[in-house]
Parts: structure tokens; sequence; C-alpha cells
């Protein structure tokens, strides 16, 4: 009898991913287009959308792990490039991973509180002592010395930058500007060792474009809705169709419908997501990967619960949720607002995966 698939339902570690043979949707491509350049990224998608994935195979890359990249696009690439560039392939870097997910930020020391953990980890990796209390000249001072201890520029790797400003956002105004001005002074410092950085790349749910704590990073790219990392995250329908047939067929067998009928229904229910007017629909991972795990459809993404900012600014909007199918136009600029307020909830509601791009009109 043979094993079941392993499907990687929950499952946010590459390496874990590699090891334990999950089946793995390859976006190696993506990321070697990334890592050809040096400027920071940022990546908005919706929460359970594949971001800590991303990262963690981001910094896979970036720790030289080459056994973890068998015959994926990247190995060959890698590896032909090293070879025109005389160089050694699977260079390894200093990483430096700071992951918002796992703290509740209610007051004032939270925020400081995680940063500070994060440091102490890097300095005890690293052998180096404590030179300073405030976070932001800490994480200066640890760039800097970090290079000059390795040789080697570091790799910023940032999830879910944006945690502590959506669990205050609407509930703790006072605590939402503290933490923005922290963030503003921490996130300063990779333009500031710009010089001693090799890469960096953040993510969140909303957008970086109106928000004050990214003004002094202005070199930062933001690839949210560019059409070349549209399928960045996410799965697409070929994606779909090349990687999970046979558990489709399972699904189709469970539910007694025809391999084509629950294409269909998958497709209604966990496709539409949209990141650039021209791109390719694109399905929520988590939602795909609980219908074959548990063999029958549900609303799975939506049963992992509605952040409580975006329940607040509703309730404020008034808004009947019906009446914005079909109905709401935004432009450009404003489907990358930050700050959410009860008159204009529309572009979080993009950003944070309740809306989608149904059609795009351009204006020549």
């Amino acid at each position: 009898m043979n094993a079941p698939r392993k499907l990687p339902l929950g499952i946010q570690s590459f390496e874990k991913l590699r090891r334990d043979r999950y089946i793995y949707i390859d976006k190696t491509a993506f990321l070697w287009q990334l890592v050809q350049g040096s400027n920071p990224y940022f990546l908005s998608r919706p929460r359970r959308f594949g971001k800590s994935l991303f990262l963690s195979t981001l910094a896979a890359y970036f720790r030289g792990q080459k056994e973890l990249f068998k015959d994926l696009y990247i190995e060959k690439a890698e590896e032909e490039q090293a070879a025109q560039e005389n160089r050694t392939p699977w260079q390894a870097y200093p990483v430096l991973y700071l992951d918002f997910n796992t703290k509740n930020y209610s007051d004032e020391q939270a925020l400081t509180a995680i940063l500070n953990a994060h440091l102490r980890d890097w300095e005890e990796a690293f052998a180096l002592d404590q030179r300073d209390e405030a976070p932001d000249i800490r994480f200066k001072d640890l760039i800097q010395r970090i290079y000059q201890q390795t040789g080697k520029q570091v790799v910023i790797l940032v999830d879910e930058y944006d945690k502590p400003l959506l669990h205050t956002m609407g509930v703790n105004e006072e605590l939402n500007k503290h933490y923005r001005n922290t963030l503003k002074a921490f996130y300063s410092v990779i333009k500031t060792c710009d010089e001693y950085i090799r890469f960096a790349f953040l993510t969140g749910v909303t957008k970086f474009s109106k928000i004050s704590i990214f003004s002094d990073l202005n070199n930062l790219r933001d690839i949210s809705m560019e059409k070349q990392y549209a399928g960045v995250c996410g799965i697409s329908q070929t994606e779909l169709e090349t990687n999970f047939q046979q558990d489709i067929q399972v699904l189709a067998d469970e539910q007694y419908l025809t391999y084509q009928e629950v294409l269909a229904v998958l497709k209604q229910w966990y496709d539409g997501y949209l990141f650039h007017p021209a791109g390719e629909g694109m399905y929520n991972p988590f939602s795909v990967l609980s219908a074959l795990v548990k063999k029958e459809i549900g609303s799975y993404w939506f049963g992992t619960g509605t952040p409580t900012f975006l329940v607040n600014f509703l309730k404020e909007a008034h808004y009947y949720i019906p009446d914005l199918d079909g109905n709401v136009e935004l432009d450009e600029e404003g489907l990358q607002t930050y700050r959410a307020v009860a008159q204009d909830a529309l572009p979080i509601l993009f950003q944070a995966g309740y809306l989608t791009i149904k059609e795009y009109i351009s204006d020549l």
C-alpha cells in the first residue's frame, strides 16, 4: 500500500519541508531573480499565504544550505552563474532573521522586548558583547561588527513587520504611535548600514507606501504589485494541477465528483487573489492544502479568524459586505494606502485578502 503524500499544511520551515520530504512547489525562480539585486525588498500578502515559508527559503539560500535545493530551479542557476563569475557557489552569509509573529503586543515594553531578544540571540551567535541599550543603535552596532568579524555582508529577513501595528491599530492609538516611532528608528538602520548589507527582505500584510516608519528607508522596493512577482506566494492554476493531481483525484473520489468537477469547485472557492491587474489568479495555499488534506471543501482561511483591527474598522464604517462585490473602484495609489480609517477601509480589505481585483481599467 502506498504511503500518503506529505502535503505541507502549516509547514513554514523550508528546511523541515525539504528534509522531511513534503511536497514543494518550486518558487526558487522568484528567489533567484530577487537575490541578483541588493536593494531592500518589501512584500505584502494576506495572512496564511506563504510569506514565512518564502522567507525561510531565502534564509536557507543565504546560509549556503545547498543540499536543500537539490533538483530545484535555483540549484542549476547558482552553479552556472558561479562558474561564469569564477566564484565558489553557495556562499554563506550571516543571516539575521526577525520574526514578529510570536508576541502579544499589549504594552510599551512588548516591542522593545522582542527586538532585544533577537539582538541578544544574534550577539550570542557571533560571540559579541552588548554595547548599547537602544534597539536601533544596538542593531546598527551589531551589523557593523558582524561584517568586521566575518568579512561578509549580512542578510536581514523580517517576517510580519507590521504585526505590532496591526495589534494596536484602532485599539490603542497611543501605543500604536509608540510602536511606529520605535520601528521607524529600527528600520532606518537598514539604509544607514547599506554598505554592510548583502540583502534585506521584509514581509507584512499592510503596505508601506503611506506609513511613516519607512520614510527614511526610501530605497525599499515594494514588489507586492509587480507583475513578475505576482506568483511569489500562493498557488497558480498550473502549479495546482502539476503538483497536486493525485491529491485532487483523491478529493474527487471522496466527494463522488469527477476530477474536472473538483477543479471547478476548488477554483470557485479558493482562486481569485490577484496581485497585479494583468497577473494570474492565485489560490490561497492554506485553503487548498486544508481541502486536500481533509478531503472536503470548507472555509478554512476565513475560519482562522478575522484580525481584530479589521473587525473594528468594519464596524465603524457600517459596510454591508455583499454590496461591495463588484461595486468597489480604487486606483493604484488607493490600493497601497496604509492607514485604514472608518471612512475608507477598502484598501486594507484588499491588502488583508478580503477584496480582489476583478477588472482593470487603464487610463492610457
